[in-house]
């Protein structure tokens, strides 16, 4: 959920204007003010609309700065210019010399930058002519966009709309802003390695065919997580890099499979000096953003947001906490509710107020939001004035009442069962309510730290890292690492921004024994460790100081920060949730003679039988 949702801007960005003077321009076309009247400018831009009149024109020029209204006619426009603006079309780029000159009164529109102004022009030169449009970049009140596949398939005309623009700008004033942040603070930009080795990283990677070395493959980077703890091995004191990185998994609306990250790393640091910097540049970015971000920033371990919030990254714009009833309920003369604290679990759910208001059927779906995530079901009462009703009310009695302390009005959503089913369930419960009873925000935007992570988690009898595998156990647990794994907590921390994760991070181990053993409790032998991770232990085992950093989303932070819907509004040129780039046409079929330079062989199978038995590309059937 988003704090806010802008409407479009009428104009890219709100940035200021540069010059953007030239040869073929004197001026940017969203820069020219009242101040400007009298002055003569030549112009030059796209035509984003164009109203004809009969004797007089008037054409909206557009370029990255802005729209500006322009105007011809036969007192000021000389002839051949009036006569060709007549067949000016959308999307035609065009060069204008002529006249700033304000606006009456009546037609000065406030909703433009440039709207106490015109220019009356006195020539025009067209530069090219545009075909028509495959997708309209005008869009009139009312006007629906077009589908996305469509804006995706032609996005060189879809990144002419005013919102792509400012998105875009916004990023760019961004990116820009986390750069001299850092560099005033020390830390140096290097690039790291776009050609790698595979590391296990919690997802697929991307891999590479050598020509040069046949049967061997690079992997494009997931993270520069191993080159930054080498460079603190090698003396640099603080890094950073706006880094991208691969990630071959399935997509959504916050996931692409190359994205942007901000990356540091630094020595000689505990994990208050992570945080603090980047509540700094969060605070940077914000205030470019026109949003709130002020320090310090709301903490919460992890194991107390899964307790309150039922996961670890908490929208904390509401406030709406899970209870536990587990005492209260636990005598109840019910199976599940006795079955579920007998068996070592717990009863936990929300009271929330006037939430009897809710129908049947909008009980139901919030009881589906938990079943989705994982819950049988939800149990839940509504106290009337004649008592109470719903499954749960069945089985409590004046005291249960009481004890709930439920007041007339009241809804109550309570699951029962281990915290590892109850807590999504809940956290699902939670949005659910929140939405159907338009519960009030208690502020708009929320941040917070979610500190101390597991260090491992297991699934179906295995053993994951949480993060990765490089986090460093925290000292108070450290004892227990070899025979208690999963009670062993690292020193990570989220950063997390209204119920987005934007950034996660962790102090590093340094310590090569302890590298390890940690990689060994994630099943690799010595021969694998030393295989995949061997130059980083060498690497430790050279001198490495204490160091530790975070990776923060770059796309993410630009789409939550503008409210934006999908990451596709504030990148350039974005995969489909299928993974495809429709513009470039990417994936696409490779020849045969290409497959057999790189030492491969296609293999037919079911699901590449089609693009197998296709002809290849660039030669005659």
């Amino acid at each position: 959920m988003s704090s806010r949702t802008p409407s479009p801007p009428s104009q890219p960005s709100a940035d200021p204007v540069a010059p953007l003077s030239t040869r073929l321009r004197t001026d940017a076309v969203g820069s020219l003010r009242a101040d400007d009247a009298g002055r003569e400018v030549t112009l030059a831009g796209w035509v984003h609309r164009r109203r004809d009149l009969g004797g007089l024109l008037f054409v909206d020029l557009r370029d990255r700065s802005g729209l500006l209204q322009v105007s011809f006619g036969p007192d000021w426009t000389e002839a051949d210019a009036l006569d060709s603006a007549h067949r000016l079309g959308a999307e035609d780029v065009i060069q204008l010399t002529g006249e700033v000159r304000l606006r009456p009164e009546d037609a000065r529109n406030p909703e433009l930058s440039t709207g106490d102004v015109e220019l009356q022009v006195r020539t025009l030169t067209v530069l090219n002519d545009a075909e028509t449009p495959a997708i309209p970049v005008y869009r009139g009140p009312g006007d629906e966009l077009p589908a996305e596949d469509l804006r995706l398939r032609y996005r060189h005309l879809d990144l002419r709309r005013a919102e792509l623009q400012h998105n875009l700008l916004l990023r760019h004033r961004l990116i820009l802003a986390t750069r001299n942040y850092f560099h005033g603070l020390g830390f140096v930009e290097i690039e790291t390695p776009m050609l790698t080795k595979r590391t296990p990283e919690g997802a697929r990677d991307y891999l590479v065919p050598s020509r040069v070395h046949p049967g061997e493959f690079y992997a494009l980077p997931q993270s520069p997580q191993i080159y930054k703890q080498i460079l603190m091995t090698a003396g640099f004191d603080r890094y950073m890099q706006i880094a991208r990185c691969f990630r071959d998994e399935d997509l959504r609306a916050d996931r692409q499979p190359e994205f942007t990250q901000i990356d540091l790393e630094a020595a000689f640091v505990g994990p208050d000096d992570i945080l603090e910097w980047v509540e700094g540049l969060m605070g940077e970015l914000a205030h470019i953003s026109g949003i709130d971000a002020a320090p310090p920033f709301h903490r919460l371990t992890w194991a107390e947001a899964m307790d309150r919030y039922g996961s670890d990254r908490p929208d904390l714009r509401w406030e709406l906490e899970i209870r536990d009833w587990s005492r209260v309920l636990g005598t109840a003369d019910s199976a599940i509710l006795r079955g579920a604290v007998e068996g070592g679990g717990r009863i936990r759910g929300f009271r929330l107020p006037g939430g009897a208001s809710l129908s049947r059927r909008q009980v139901e779906e919030i009881e589906a939001a938990a079943k989705a995530a994982g819950a049988p079901g939800l149990l839940w009462a509504k106290r009337t004035a004649d008592g109470g009703s719903g499954p749960l009310s069945r089985w409590l009695d004046a005291g249960h009442w009481t004890a709930l302390e439920a007041a007339e009005g009241d809804l109550f959503l309570v699951a029962a069962g281990p915290d590892r089913i109850t807590s999504p369930a809940l956290s699902a419960t939670r949005e659910a309510a929140i939405r159907l009873l338009e519960i009030p925000r208690v502020r708009d935007h929320a941040w917070l730290w979610v500190l101390d992570f597991p260090l491992f988690e297991e699934e179906d009898g295995e053993m994951w890292a949480n993060h990765h595998p490089f986090v460093l156990p925290h000292p108070e647990d450290a004892d227990r690492l070899a025979e208690e794994p999963l009670s062993v907590r690292g020193i990570a921390y989220d950063l997390v921004y209204n119920g987005s994760e934007l950034g996660s991070g962790s102090l590093r181990i340094h310590d090569p024994a302890v590298q390890r053993q940690v990689l060994g409790l994630l099943g690799l032998d010595d021969g694998e460790i030393d295989r995949k991770f061997g130059f980083l232990l060498e690497a430790l085992a050279s001198g490495a100081p204490p160091h530790g950093g975070i990776a923060l989303g770059m796309d993410r932070i630009v789409k939550d920060f503008l409210g934006a819907p999908s990451l596709r509004d504030v990148i350039a040129f974005p995969k489909t949730t299928a993974a495809r780039a429709l513009f470039e046409g990417a994936p696409s079929p490779v020849r045969s003679d290409e497959l057999v330079e790189l030492h491969l062989e296609r293999r037919r199978s079911e699901a590449g039988e089609k693009a197998a038995s296709a002809p290849d590309p660039e030669i005659p059937a």
